[in-house]
């Protein structure tokens, strides 16, 4: 692991979070210009967590900066509210719909202008959700398993009972990560995803 470390997230560093973000949000590749603009995909799966959870953002630190986060939102009906109320009138405002913007275009603002999309149906038992991306460079040393494993803690400290994500099926490589984990597949409501769910042990 070299310098690496493990810490929470400090707002310094968010542009840092960002950059991970793009560069691992192609089915865990590279997005640098996937879209009109590139702050478009994490201002959806990255920067609203910052903002409203950034007590359950931790983050890979290579000694310059961070190469790794893991976010957490610890109940998801609370966060969509607070994403509705507090986060989606400055992302309408930074990537208003636009006539000439390509259909995959579309298909990603619409994630960033349907913040219910994340109310499934088993919230009750999985309450919680979370993102996890690292760059390349902090790949393969045990880290995302540390990573996952201080946000998996942290819910169970506040007794949260399960926890769920999403992920691009394609994505192979976290599939089997997350299996590793004890994630097991859950019944998918959006098309062309993966959803899959951790029972969280109680409290002690």
């Amino acid at each position: 692991m070299g310098g690496m470390q493990i810490r929470p997230f400090r707002p310094t560093d968010r542009d840092a979070c960002y950059d991970v973000c793009v560069r691992t949000g192609l089915a865990g590749g590279d997005a640098t210009g996937a879209y009109s603009d590139d702050s478009l995909t994490p201002d959806i799966f990255c920067g609203p967590y910052l903002e409203l959870e950034p007590d359950l953002a931790f983050v890979i630190d290579d000694g310059e900066r961070a190469v790794g986060y893991v976010l957490g939102a610890h109940d998801t009906a609370d966060f969509v509210a607070r994403y509705r109320a507090q986060w989606l009138p400055g992302f309408e405002r930074r990537h208003p719909l636009r006539d000439d913007a390509s259909a995959d275009e579309r298909e990603m603002l619409d994630l960033g202008y349907r913040p219910e999309r994340m109310l499934t149906r088993d919230l009750e038992e999985y309450p919680a959700h979370l993102h996890i991306d690292l760059l390349p460079s902090a790949q393969g040393h045990g880290l995302g398993r540390a990573l996952m494993t201080t946000l998996l803690e942290a819910l169970t400290r506040r007794g949260i009972p399960g926890v769920h994500l999403e992920m691009d099926p394609a994505n192979t490589g976290a599939l089997r990560f997350y299996e590793k984990l004890g994630f097991t597949r859950l019944e998918a409501e959006e098309p062309d995803s993966l959803r899959m769910g951790l029972r969280l042990p109680a409290a002690s």
